[in-house]
C-alpha cells in the first residue's frame, strides 16, 4: 500500500503508518499514491482525485469533509472517512477562549498595556455567569462547548435540525436562539442550509451587543453583513479562527477592516494532543478496513 500524508499531521505518524506500506510526503507522487491523508490545506477537487488512478482512500484529518468532492470520489470508487471525534476538545477549548477572552477584555487590555496605557477605569469586563449562550451546531464540538459553559454558571440553549433533544442544551428555533442569546458559539458544518447562514437577515434578529464566535466554518456568515453589524454596533464582538478561504484575502476580506474582531488563523484543530489522537484515528481506520480486504 503507498500512502501520501499530503498536510501536516503529528510528526510520528510517519512511522506509525510504516506497517501499511510506503509512506511518502510528496505531492507530486499522488499519482502512485493509494491512499491520502490530508487536513484543510489540501482541496481534493475533481482535478485532483482524476490525478490520482490509484487512489482508493482519502482521510480528511478533522471535521467535515467539505474540501474534498465527495460524490466524484464516490464515483470513481473511492472511500472518504474522516475523524470527527479527535477534534472536539480541541476546537472547544479554542472557543471557550474566545468566549471567556473577549467579555473579560483580556486581548485590549494586554494591547493597551504594551502601549504603556494603564485602562483599569476604561476596561469593563462583564462576566459569563448568567448569561445565556447559543449554540448552533450541537454536534460533538457544540456538545464539549454546552458542557464547559455550563460549569461557567451559563444557561446553554442550542439549535440543530439533527438534534431534537439534548442534555447539555435546551434545545430551540433558530429565531429563539438569535434573539435570546448574549453569546452565540457557531459550531455548523457548510452545506447548502448552513451557509451564509448568518446574514443580514439573521443579525436583525440579535439581541444588541451580541458576542459571536465561529470555530465552525468561515462561510457560514455573510462577511460583509456581518462587518456593517459590528460597525453598527448591532454585534458587540466577532471572534474568529475561520474565513472564507485559509488564508482569508488579506486585501478584501470587510470583517478585517471591521470593529471588535479578535482572529486566529484557523488553529482550532492544532493542538498537540489533537494531533496525536488524529493520528490515532488514522491508524484505527487503515487497521479497520485492511482486516475487511477493502485495501
Amino acid at each position: 500500500m503507498k500512502i501520501l500524508i499530503q498536510d501536516k499531521f503529528d510528526k510520528s505518524l510517519p512511522g506509525r503508518l510504516a506497517r501499511f506500506g510506503e509512506v511518502f510526503e510528496d505531492p507530486k507522487r499522488v499519482a502512485e499514491a493509494e491512499v491520502v491523508l490530508v487536513r484543510s490545506a489540501t482541496k481534493c477537487t475533481k482535478e485532483y482525485i482524476d490525478g490520482a488512478p490509484k487512489l482508493k482512500l482519502i482521510i480528511r484529518g478533522g471535521v467535515g469533509i467539505d474540501n474534498i468532492d465527495s460524490a466524484h470520489a464516490k464515483s470513481k470508487g473511492i472511500l472518504v472517512m474522516n475523524t470527527p471525534e479527535a477534534s472536539s476538545v480541541a476546537v472547544a477549548e479554542l472557543a471557550m477562549a474566545f468566549l471567556v477572552a473577549i467579555p473579560a477584555k483580556l486581548i485590549p487590555g494586554h494591547v493597551a498595556m504594551t502601549q504603556s496605557k494603564f485602562l483599569k477605569k476604561e476596561l469593563k469586563r462583564t462576566e459569563l455567569f448568567q448569561k445565556t449562550l447559543g449554540v448552533l451546531g450541537m454536534g460533538r464540538i457544540g456538545t464539549e462547548i454546552a458542557k464547559r459553559a455550563k460549569a461557567f454558571g451559563m444557561e446553554v440553549i442550542g439549535c440543530d435540525p439533527l438534534v431534537p433533544k439534548s442534555e447539555h442544551a435546551k434545545m430551540v428555533s433558530l429565531d429563539e436562539l438569535l434573539a435570546k442569546s448574549d453569546l452565540i458559539s457557531m459550531n455548523l458544518p457548510l452545506n447548502d442550509s448552513t451557509r451564509g447562514m448568518v446574514n443580514a437577515a439573521a443579525l436583525g434578529k440579535v439581541k444588541k451587543g451580541v458576542i459571536i464566535v465561529n470555530t465552525g466554518r468561515g462561510k457560514t456568515v455573510d462577511e460583509a453583513a456581518l462587518a456593517a453589524a459590528l460597525a453598527d454596533g448591532v454585534v458587540g464582538a466577532y471572534g474568529t479562527d475561520v474565513w472564507m478561504s485559509d488564508p482569508p484575502d488579506f486585501e478584501n476580506c470587510p470583517l478585517l477592516k471591521a470593529p471588535n474582531v479578535y482572529m486566529t488563523p484557523h488553529i482550532g484543530a492544532s493542538s498537540n494532543e489533537n494531533l496525536l489522537r488524529i493520528g490515532d484515528c488514522v491508524v484505527s481506520i487503515l487497521d479497520k478496513l485492511a482486516k475487511e480486504g477493502k485495501l
